[in-house]
């Protein structure tokens, strides 16, 4: 602790909060959670073995697909720490530095994520709209060149969030909202102006809806493109190679938006229901992708199943 000045005392602890209500029960509800992290972080570096080792999976598509699983295996690592130790361990406490990087990264790996699914729309909009020169667009340099883009865009979006918040003081309150430290969730404990962060925040979150109009764009276009087919079976087929894509789509957004309007709409719902939405968004994409992609990609499949049963015979 140091003096800020004669009345007020900066904090140098905040406190995480778990299931309120079912503090005895988190031993239990830790078990669930173990699985979901040991699932996800074995799912997506499943996909980063296969995709660097496999010869033919050194395509555009599996490419970017390997940038969705690092930022979901990001996504994983940044909020396990803080979580296993609130439910195996019953300790909340974090000291503000370690709060202020655990949300750099959680912010930083979920601004990657959105636009790793924003670039995957393009993707499927070249080769569905313009397959002749897929390849020739979509070279392996120009592909590492975009994903070294967009991650340098990240990281100077989510950078003023720690360091803003290091400049604000904490005299008052200490409890978060949730397993894991965000931005507005820290924010909300100043006891000096957090004006800029108010407005940095929206900044940020309208970023990340103008990657999701941009998606939206992006199918527009390849539903335009996907009519002109006069085969109806050749029309699902190619709307087939945009299944796992779109429910990547949707599992990333849809508890962002729900978690949004339960704020917005529903401010004086349990607490737990908010709880819930916000372990969702950070614990299901993670889990869920490797396993869509897995079933949709018969290339990625059949790998997998040949692993297996390379290890039964």
């Amino acid at each position: 602790m140091f003096t800020v000045n004669s009345s007020e005392t900066e904090i140098s602890t905040f406190f995480l909060i778990g299931i309120p209500g079912m503090e005895h029960a988190h031993i239990w509800v830790s078990i669930p959670i173990c699985l979901m992290y040991l699932i996800a972080i074995l799912g997506n570096c499943t996909i980063l073995f296969f995709i660097k080792t496999e010869p033919s999976l050194h395509e555009p598509m599996y490419y970017f697909l390997s940038m969705l699983a690092l930022s979901d295996l990001g996504l994983s690592l940044s909020s396990l720490p803080t979580m296993l130790r609130i439910f195996l361990f019953n300790a909340p406490g974090i000291s503000p530095d370690a709060c202020f990087a655990q949300e750099f990264f959680i912010h930083g790996f979920s601004a990657m994520e959105s636009s790793v699914l924003l670039i995957m729309s393009f993707d499927r909009f070249i080769a569905i709209c313009n397959p002749l020169r897929y390849t020739s667009i979509l070279t392996s340099a120009r592909v590492t060149k975009i994903g070294l883009a967009f991650s340098f865009k990240n990281v100077l979006l989510i950078l003023p969030f720690p360091l803003t918040l290091k400049h604000l003081r904490y005299c008052k309150k200490t409890l978060l909202s949730h397993s894991y430290c965000l931005h507005q969730d820290v924010m909300k404990l100043a006891c000096s102006d957090n004006k800029v962060n108010v407005i940095y925040g929206l900044f940020v979150a309208v970023t990340g809806t103008l990657d999701l109009g941009f998606i939206f764009m992006s199918y527009m276009m390849i539903l335009k493109a996907v009519l002109s087919i006069a085969s109806q079976k050749q029309r699902l087929k190619v709307l087939n190679t945009c299944v796992s894509h779109i429910c990547a789509v949707l599992i990333f957004y849809v508890p962002i938006f729900s978690l949004t309007v339960i704020y917005r709409f529903a401010k004086h719902s349990s607490p737990i229901v908010r709880i819930f939405m916000a372990d969702v968004f950070l614990l299901v994409p993670p889990l869920m992708n490797p396993i869509v992609y897995c079933v949709k990609s018969q290339q990625i499949r059949n790998m997998v199943l040949g692993k297996l049963c390379q290890k039964h015979s």
